[in-house]
Order: C-alpha cells, then sequence, then structure tokens
C-alpha cells in the first residue's frame, strides 16, 4: 500500500506561482508608482518638496520662454502703466516671423542704447518709417500720416517738446514714452550711439498684461491711431 501523502488539491492550489514576483510591481503604471514612492522616501519632504520643485520648474520654463513679469519702474508710460503695477511681458509674440508694430508696448534692453537697464516704451516708428514732429497742429507724422494720440498720451503732454525727422533705419525701431514730458525715449538719444533707434534683436517682448495690482488689471491692446498710417517707401514698414 502506498502510504505517501499526495498533494490535494486546495495543496496546489496554495502554492505560489513560478511566474508571481513579490518583490517587484508588475505593470508600467505601477512601476511608476514604485519609483515615485521611492523618490518621495529619499526627498526631505516627501510629495510636498517635489510638488513645489516641479511648480517651480514650471514657473522657470514659463518666465524663460513664454511670459516675464515686468514691473513698471518709472512714470514714463502714465497714465496707462503706473509706477509699480507689474505687466506681462509675451516673449513669443515676435519669436515665429512677426514683428513689432507701430502701437505695441515693448519692453527691451537698452544696454548699450539707452542705459544699463530693461526699458518700457510705445513703438512709435518701425524699420523705413519717417517720423516726423511736428505738423502744424502740434502732431507727430509718420510716412506722411498725421497720428492722433489722444487716446493713450499722457492728459496736458503736447505729443514733444524736442523737434526730431528722422528715417528709421531698417531692423530698428522708433520708440517713446505715453508721459512724454516725463520719460527718455529715442528723442533724447538721438546723437547716442544707435541714434535712439532700439534694435529688434533687443526686444525682450510685448507687454499684452497688466495683472497687477487687481483693480488695474486689463488686457493691453494696440491702438487704432496708427491702423491708417502708410507703409514706409519701398513697402520697408509695417502696418500699425
Amino acid at each position: 500500500m502506498d502510504t505517501e501523502a499526495q498533494p490535494t488539491e486546495r495543496d496546489r492550489s496554495s502554492r505560489p506561482s513560478d511566474s508571481e514576483d513579490t518583490s517587484e510591481p508588475g505593470g508600467p503604471e505601477e512601476r511608476s508608482r514604485f519609483a515615485l514612492s521611492r523618490v518621495t522616501e529619499w526627498v526631505p519632504g516627501g510629495r510636498i518638496t517635489l510638488t513645489l520643485l516641479a511648480c517651480l520648474l514650471f514657473l522657470l520654463v514659463l518666465s524663460t520662454f513664454v511670459l516675464r513679469p515686468f514691473q513698471i519702474p518709472s512714470g514714463s508710460m502714465e497714465q496707462g502703466l503706473r509706477i509699480g503695477d507689474r505687466v506681462l511681458v509675451n516673449k513669443l509674440a515676435y519669436r515665429f516671423g512677426a514683428e513689432p508694430q507701430r502701437g505695441d508696448i515693448v519692453v527691451f534692453d537698452g544696454t548699450g542704447y539707452f542705459g544699463h537697464a530693461d526699458y518700457i516704451k510705445r513703438v512709435v516708428g518701425v524699420g523705413g518709417d519717417h517720423v516726423v514732429c511736428c505738423d502744424k497742429e502740434g502732431r507727430i507724422q509718420v510716412n506722411g500720416r498725421p497720428v492722433d494720440e489722444s487716446g493713450f498720451l499722457y492728459p496736458g503732454d503736447s505729443p514733444s517738446t524736442v523737434p526730431f525727422d528722422v528715417v528709421v533705419p531698417a531692423g530698428t525701431l522708433f520708440v517713446l514714452g505715453d508721459h512724454r514730458g516725463d520719460s527718455s525715449d529715442s528723442r533724447d538719444h538721438l546723437g547716442s550711439p544707435g541714434g535712439g533707434m532700439v534694435p529688434v534683436d533687443e526686444v525682450i517682448g510685448r507687454a499684452d498684461w497688466i495683472v497687477w495690482p487687481f483693480g488695474h488689471a486689463t488686457r493691453l491692446h494696440r491702438p487704432d491711431a496708427y491702423a491708417h498710417v502708410p507703409a514706409a517707401a519701398g513697402g520697408a514698414g509695417a502696418h500699425g
């Protein structure tokens, strides 16, 4: 008589499968959770620290390539932009073939042209434009067309107390502050290196939003004042 114990069905089912791995996770999703768990155990603060680091990385990438906050340092762009206002600068506005247009508010690096700082001004003339101040009615003319700046010029300011007659070189901009009586701009640097013109390559981006203070938050639009300015002779200028 065979007295050797035979394995029952219950014994067989209770044996671990050869393919079962109790020490490592199975599918890709489980492996990802396992890896994240190991990382959070290693990083001081765990998931909270990782979340903060991810947010900081996102903000860094956003500020470097897409949007940059800029604080208004002076009254040169009043009354639209006041001292202490924070604006968001769209760094992609001119990165895919688009060029600054008349009426745009731009932030640029003034090193070697205006001073060792970043500046914010309004574009009045683009490459090829003939910009003159002033006509018999005291208005700035661009390519022979007078520009009505009353919609953004600081109340009580004249378009300029400094006469000028310039042709904007290709690849550069002629810029002015909206508060002409309190703005150091292209007019003040006509005799400086670059003739007061700002190279398009030095433009950081276009100011599109006021985001602080909340009570002053708004979208910054290109005014209609330049809409009917003709292109420069030879078609070098862009319409506003």
